[in-house]
């Protein structure tokens, strides 16, 4: 699975995460970003064009993932802003306590191994006040759609790099010690259903 993982899921990743319904949800949540900027998974960098440089002083990517850093290369030199690509683990960032206004993430917490320590990283990392804003797929609220989504994620998860289409995302923050300021749903148009079920909006942390 060595050269599948490495080579194969990023642009696969790169492709399914480019879709016109994804992009547009990519267009709602990346302008709310402002300050220094934290990003979890920047992967292809599919969000970067929709960073305002009028209210981002700079950003920071992380990502575990080099092949996903060159497939950002042409993104990232159009940004705008200072940003650096930081290789590492959300799970375990090599990054200070307290140094972002904005930790942005997108269609991330679906694969990060250890969700939950990610979190509890984010929080460590966002200066007091700072927002979480995230926009992320997850768990449905209709049984019979949760239900594929138990049968189907096993496989799901093997052939997409480690994505899971059944996690209870506002949950997840919630227990983190995130206050949810703003939340918006929705089944996205012209996807799967079992991986259409859209969480948005912004978070502070209890620190």
């Amino acid at each position: 699975m060595g050269f599948y993982n490495d080579k194969i899921v990023p642009r696969l990743v790169t492709c399914a995460c480019g879709t016109k319904p994804i992009l547009k949800q990519r267009e709602k949540v990346v302008p709310q970003a402002q300050g220094s900027v934290l990003e979890i998974g920047m992967g292809a960098g599919h969000n970067l064009p929709y960073y305002d440089p009028q209210r981002v002083q700079s950003i920071v990517g992380i990502d575990p993932c080099q092949t996903s850093w060159r497939l950002a290369a042409s993104r990232a030199a159009q940004v705008g802003v200072p940003l650096d690509f930081v290789e590492g683990s959300a799970e375990k960032m090599p990054l200070p306590d307290a140094q972002f206004d904005t930790v942005l993430m997108t269609f991330s917490l679906c694969t990060i191994p250890d969700g939950h320590a990610a979190l509890a990283e984010i929080g460590r990392v966002l200066k007091p006040g700072g927002r979480l804003v995230f926009c992320e797929h997850g768990q449905a609220p209709d049984p019979s759609v949760a239900s594929w989504q138990e049968r189907i994620n096993p496989l799901w998860r093997r052939l997409l790099g480690g994505c899971n289409i059944n996690r209870p995302i506002v949950e997840w923050i919630e227990n983190a010690g995130f206050a949810i300021q703003r939340l918006d749903q929705m089944y996205l148009p012209g996807t799967p259903r079992i991986a259409a079920f859209n969480m948005w909006g912004s978070a502070r942390h209890a620190q």
